[in-house]
């Protein structure tokens, strides 16, 4: 395991190339997540496709598929996938040889219609660590996060596309929701003491939080707000245990 994996994610403008797809985009994301190095690329919620949703059979995910393997990088994708069971918000974890090494099904649904939601927490091992991946509005919910932490999780990605109810304040409501947005981000951080990564697209809505950070235990590392960018981090894994000593009982809590 490499002892500082570097991580990045690609806060990308959706649709501006295709109006129905964004491939084109993911795909250039990837080759400048390869080029800086990157052990893995995460990418925003709900990024491929603007209409309907996926099957595991889709030629787009076998182009991404194809670009990890091109690229030896690590990826997650999120989108609306149909599964014998339902339709889901999934976001799929695809290695370096180009497989897809595992999925996660988001639990905590916010306003989706026809979606189902998931049942199961995971965690997966890479050859940089071990992840966890949740989804948007899953980020509100600690118990979560505290499970992801109890499988071993050393670092949780979040895909998202965070938006304010215009009701939840009486003035200022993008700086406020930025607010509350990093607030809960550094939360989720330190109360696990493993690290926070968080990925939203850059969009010209009214009311969507155009914002990416990676954050520590202690702070955000690098952050990224209303614009399109690739930002990226060496995270320091074994300073986990050391955050453990530093606050006894919270890797029990």
């Amino acid at each position: 395991m490499r002892r500082k994996p570097r991580i990045a994610l690609a806060q990308i403008k959706y649709f501006d190339i295709n109006k129905k797809d964004n491939l084109e985009k993911i795909l250039c994301f990837i080759h400048k997540a390869k080029k800086i190095g990157a052990d893995i690329v995460c990418f925003p919620e709900t990024c491929m496709l603007k209409e309907k949703y996926l099957d595991f059979k889709h030629d787009f995910l076998k182009e991404i598929q194809k670009a990890c393997k091109e690229n030896e990088i690590w990826c997650i994708i999120t989108e609306d996938f149909m599964f014998k069971s339902g339709l889901y918000n999934t976001s799929v974890l695809i290695d370096r040889s180009g497989k897809i090494k595992g999925t996660y099904k988001k639990i905590k649904l916010y306003a989706e219609k026809g979606v189902t939601p998931g049942r199961n927490v995971k965690v997966f091992e890479t050859d940089f660590g071990k992840i966890g991946i949740a989804i948007c509005w899953d980020l509100a919910f600690p118990k979560l996060f505290k499970k992801m932490k109890n499988q071993g999780a050393q670092i949780v990605f979040c895909p998202s596309q965070w938006a304010y109810e215009e009701k939840a304040h009486d003035n200022a409501h993008e700086k406020r929701e930025l607010s509350l947005l990093k607030s809960i981000i550094r939360s989720r951080a330190f109360e696990n003491l493993f690290f926070v990564c968080f990925c939203s697209p850059f969009r010209n809505e009214k009311d969507l939080i155009c914002y990416s950070a990676i954050c520590s235990p202690h702070r955000i590392i690098k952050d990224i707000y209303d614009e399109e960018g690739l930002i990226y981090a060496d995270l320091p894994l074994k300073k986990i245990k050391e955050f453990e000593k530093i606050y006894p009982g919270k890797e029990k809590a």
